[in-house]
């Protein structure tokens, strides 16, 4: 994955088992495409946390996430302004995300990271 921008975004979430369908449903076919169009916003990448393990002196460790939301979404912005514009704000709010998605999720993180 190549960075085009200077700041990420980064919006983390669980989401409860019965709407995971229509949570990863509406995100890849409403809410990405919503957001995609506003300008500022370059690129979007989804990911989910996946069990592994690693070595460490010597030793096995599990990586489960722990309390870490299961769903990360990167924002690729131009800049955090992108975040407080009307469009940003008015995209948010559109198609099925307000109403039958984001009342099913919980453990939600917001930040915005900046290239050093």
């Amino acid at each position: 994955m190549s960075i085009a921008t200077k700041y990420l975004f980064i919006v983390s979430m669980d989401v409860t088992k019965e709407k995971e369908a229509l949570f990863n449903e509406v995100y890849d076919t409403e809410h990405v495409p919503l957001l995609l169009k506003v300008p500022g916003v370059q690129a979007v990448t989804r990911w989910k946390t996946e069990p592994a393990a690693f070595n460490l002196a010597g030793e096995r460790k599990l990586l489960d996430g722990g309390s870490e939301p299961n769903y990360v979404a990167i924002y690729e912005i131009d800049s955090p302004d992108v975040l407080l514009s009307k469009e940003w704000a008015i995209a948010g709010e559109k198609g099925r995300w307000p109403g039958e998605v984001r009342p099913f999720t919980s453990n939600r993180r917001h930040i915005v990271r900046k290239l050093i």
